[in-house]
């Protein structure tokens, strides 16, 4: 076995400095971490082969490998086509190139990027073709050729000028087995996946082991959706069911100044939590699909992008008045429907007629109501002296939960849908909401009704019909489309 390929499908990922080589294993590999993969716009980052697997409990299902780029093509190709002789360099001839310059160092970069390929790794050549075609470019493509490698070119921009991106289509079709055009920095799950296939096109040998590795990718994907799921369906019950309290004598009580100080300093701690349970599911949910560069605009337990309490919110996120009256008298038609089970038909329907206006009307009025601070009637007695409990929550408005549902929609789709190849840091900023005003009824009845059991206090949070809705709803939001 050589030093670079292994039983595992193996591509060395090549081309000229800063063409995205690093860039396209990042996002295929969902890397965005330079310690592992360095992408930088300084020339000359990476220096040596570095092998970056595609593995899967622990077993490697394909190998790629980094390499240097080309720095000298024209010369090197000049070189190796000296040694030759008359006719056109084999791999025999590059494989003598090879061994003969890691001792000599004059090509150094070409040595090492071709070391791998010419003990039998397959090639993606990586092309930015917003560069104009120039020698030096032929070169590269002539130096692979002779190789007789399996070999697939990458257009790794998409650019304005189409007569260019043809003319580098009309020229890498010349010289290797497929081409493909592939955005490193805007790629999505389904573009990472067809290059994999594509890669089975130019790979026949491995054809198993490749497909093996593009349904271990899809199971991946899918339990991380099914993990999403769950996140925000938890998040969502403990935010529902949560409640702030606080003891006041009842002296204090009757005091309206200090009811009111307390009154706010409540507000602001069930804001904070609430702020804490988004804060801690938006992170689990980074982890989960690998991002270190995307962060929270949710720092320190305090709202920042989107404040719950504010009416600008409430405007922005969530349903519409009349969404949720529909879907409020759904919920409360259904709950009145049981009551007429219950007594055998006894109330002739007049259960359901009346908990369909009652959901209707409380949904409609209360939609744009913030969560609000309710005294207990009950008192309760400490060291001898009269007490009230000054109770928060769970929140009047039945859109509070639909507000917390279309912000982590907006989250989750920013993070499916970034690119690891992207190296800036960008803050998730709590704007672009609607997913949720574009729920068919059926769907929003069905979430509304559990939305309402758990400000209910319901002991169950979890509802596998809810669950499997909630499922569909993130593979929608994933592809973009209608929700």
């Amino acid at each position: 076995m050589s030093e670079w390929v292994t039983d595992a499908p193996t591509f060395a990922v090549v081309g000229k400095i800063n063409m995205g080589k690093s860039s396209v294993l990042s996002t295929l590999l969902e890397i965005d971490d330079d310690q592992l993969v360095r992408v930088s716009s300084t020339p000359g980052e990476t220096t040596r082969c570095q092998v970056l697997p595609l593995s899967f409990d622990d077993q490697e299902m394909v190998r790629f490998i980094d390499t240097p780029g080309f720095s000298r093509p024209l010369e090197a190709m000049r070189t190796i086509q000296d040694m030759h002789g008359e006719g056109t360099p084999d791999l025999k001839t590059v494989s003598r190139f090879v061994e003969e310059q890691l001792e000599k160092k004059e090509f150094e970069d070409e040595a090492i990027l071709l070391q791998p390929i010419i003990e039998g790794a397959g090639v993606l050549y990586v092309i930015d073709p917003s560069k104009p075609l120039r020698d030096t470019f032929v070169a590269e493509m002539e130096i692979i050729r002779w190789t007789g490698t399996a070999r697939m070119a990458l257009l790794n921009e998409k650019v304005e000028n189409e007569e260019r991106v043809e003319e580098w289509r009309s020229r890498l079709g010349s010289y290797f087995n497929l081409v493909r055009t592939f955005n490193a920095h805007r790629a999505r799950f389904d573009e990472r996946k067809r290059l994999l296939s594509s890669i089975l096109e130019i790979d026949e040998t491995n054809r198993g082991k490749i497909e093996d590795a593009i349904e271990l990718i899809d199971q991946e994907w899918r339990q991380r959706r099914e993990e999403s799921a769950e996140f925000v369906l938890e998040f969502l019950a403990k935010a529902l069911q949560h409640r702030e309290t606080e003891q006041m004598e009842d002296k204090a009580v009757e005091l309206e100044h200090r009811k009111e100080r307390a009154k706010e300093s409540l507000k602001r701690k069930y804001y904070k939590s609430i702020a804490k349970l988004e804060k801690k599911t938006y992170e689990k949910l980074l982890k989960l699909y690998r991002h270190r560069l995307l962060k929270l605009s949710v720092e320190d337990g305090d709202f920042e992008g989107v404040d719950l309490s504010s009416e600008e919110t409430w405007r922005k996120w969530g349903l519409s008045r009349s969404q949720l009256a529909l879907a409020g008298g759904i919920a409360g038609g259904a709950a009145g429907a049981g009551v007429d089970l219950a007594t055998g038909g006894v109330t002739h329907g007049l259960g359901t007629l009346v908990g369909a206006i009652t959901g209707a009307g409380g949904a409609y009025f209360k939609g744009d109501s913030l969560p609000e601070l309710k005294i207990s009637a009950t008192g309760v007695k400490f060291n001898g002296k009269s007490h009230k409990a000054l109770v928060i929550g769970p929140p009047e408005s039945d859109n509070f939960a639909w507000v917390l549902l279309d912000r982590f929609l907006h989250h989750y789709h920013e993070v499916v849908t970034r690119s690891h190849g992207r190296r800036d840091e960008e803050v998730i900023e709590g704007e672009g909401a609607g997913w949720v005003t574009a729920f068919k009824r059926d769907r929003r009845s069905l979430i509304h009704k559990w939305f309402v059991s758990q400000m209910k206090g319901a002991e169950r949070s979890f509802d596998a019909e809810v669950f499997r809705e909630l499922l569909l709803v993130l593979e929608e939001v994933e592809s973009g489309g209608e929700v």
